[in-house]
């Protein structure tokens, strides 16, 4: 079973590659169509999702990702498809070009990755996402949603495979599958799939990389930092901090980590940590922070508190209401402890200095490095990308919220008149190459 839809994406993905991107466009629209027209019924599958996950006591950030109908949520997700149908096309594009000789010229062309395997959890708009950025980069998707938003998944699927059925994208370009077992052994098709992208759980994630010979792209966890240092505008810091906490605490680019220079502990910091209690963020400190929060009379709320933190909670994604306060010399010991403790996802500096924001950008090893700005930002609606598959902390391929660009490799494509290696020098012949650069 799970060979036989892997060979049927991996087919469609060839005639994929030839449509044109108008072909494309049309099928995103027409998906962007079915989804809205069925977004009663995709919200009413969603209410029994969200009613059992609250009956199964599942966790609290899990029922948040799930639910679809929250805020603007679904606008987005139509939003996002049609924002991926405007984007340039990403295949064909001219990225390297070299005459090598008289009529014998070397072009770098963008093509798609081939096969995507896509699996994910609780987030139901996941489906419109990938669809919507495979489809736009030409390559063919397999899907594989959560048992926790099967109803919704199941909706959302069909309308997609209705909408698709109307255009010219081959049937077998983006296919969902609902059996765990298919996920173990599609891990296997490593002769059909290009790329595994899993989004979910650290547990997940770990999992379906030590279970594949295929590539996988993305991020176990969002351990997320801001750094405070003493010439920070207060205000300022107070609204990066409480929105990279509080906008989306269930976010994988919610920050968890609050850093202060240790001369702004009794200056900046004060207020900050006011601000986030009063929001409701529980504090996890040190003994010497406990002493000066104390001493500045900054005092708990019914829900929030001021609790010891430990080592642990350096490496902790609380995915709540909750974040450890970290204190440090200076902007290069903060540097020294993302690098240690971060899981390379995004990090923030607020500070008024360009010279020691500038040290914190180039010094720090994330995906994204911030400066005076939310590590909410870290996500690839809000990077301009439509959507994005998900995020990236790898350094090879694709790094932080991956749109389209990510999703496309490239071909050397070399047109000549006849030439023969044998003429030239290296292969036996006496000519030289020219190697000169082609304007493109």
């Amino acid at each position: 079973m799970a060979e036989e839809i892997a060979k049927t994406a991996s087919s469609a993905s060839a005639v994929l590659r030839s449509l044109s991107n108008e072909s494309r466009v049309t099928a995103l629209q027409r998906v962007h169509d079915s989804l809205k027209q069925g977004k009663e019924e995709i919200l009413a599958a969603n209410k029994l999702d969200l009613e059992e996950a609250e009956k199964t006591n599942l966790p609290g950030p899990i029922i948040k990702r799930l639910d679809l109908g929250k805020g603007d949520k679904f606008d987005t997700m139509l939003q996002g498809i049609l924002d991926v149908a405007a984007l340039p096309d990403p295949i064909g594009r001219i990225t390297f070009a070299n005459k090598l000789d008289d009529n014998l010229e070397l072009y770098r062309i963008t093509c798609p990755i081939g096969v995507i395997l896509a699996i994910f959890e609780s987030r139901p708009e996941v489906i419109a996402n990938i669809a919507s950025l495979a489809i736009k980069s030409a390559n063919a998707v397999i899907l594989k949603g959560g048992k926790e938003s099967l109803h919704t998944f199941s909706i959302i699927s069909k309308l997609v495979r209705q909408a698709l059925a109307e255009s010219e994208i081959p049937s077998g370009a983006v296919q969902l599958v609902e059996s765990r077992s298919d996920v173990a052994d599609l891990l296997s098709q490593d002769k059909y799939i290009d790329l595994v992208i899993p989004r979910g759980s650290n547990a997940l994630v770990r999992s379906i990389q030590s279970n594949t010979k295929i590539p996988v792209l993305g991020h176990a966890d969002g351990l997320c930092s801001v750094y405070i240092n003493d010439d920070a505008d207060i205000e300022m810091a107070s609204r990066i901090v409480i929105d990279s906490k509080t906008n989306y605490v269930a976010a994988c680019n919610a920050m968890e980590a609050l850093l202060v220079q240790r001369s702004a502990l009794t200056t900046v910091f004060p207020p900050v940590a006011t601000a986030l209690l009063n929001a409701g963020v529980t504090l996890k400190v040190p003994p010497e922070v406990a002493v000066i929060l104390k001493s500045a009379n900054v005092t708990e709320t019914e829900t929030a508190k001021i609790v010891p933190s430990s080592v642990i909670d350096y490496e902790t994604e609380f995915l709540s209401m909750i974040c450890v306060v970290v204190p440090v010399d200076d902007v290069d010991a903060a540097i020294k402890h993302i690098n240690t403790h971060s899981s390379k996802h995004t990090d923030s500096i607020v500070t008024s200095s360009e010279a020691i924001a500038q040290k914190f950008l180039r010094g720090v090893d994330s995906s994204g490095v911030f400066w005076n700005c939310s590590t909410r930002f870290a996500d690839g609606f809000r990077y301009g990308f439509g959507t994005e598959v998900g995020i990236s902390t790898s350094k090879i391929h694709a790094r932080g919220p991956v749109g389209l660009e990510g999703l496309t490799c490239y071909q050397y494509q070399l047109r000549g008149t006849g030439q023969v290696a044998s003429d030239y020098v290296g292969a036996g012949g006496s000519k030289e190459f020219k190697h000169e650069k082609i304007a493109f």
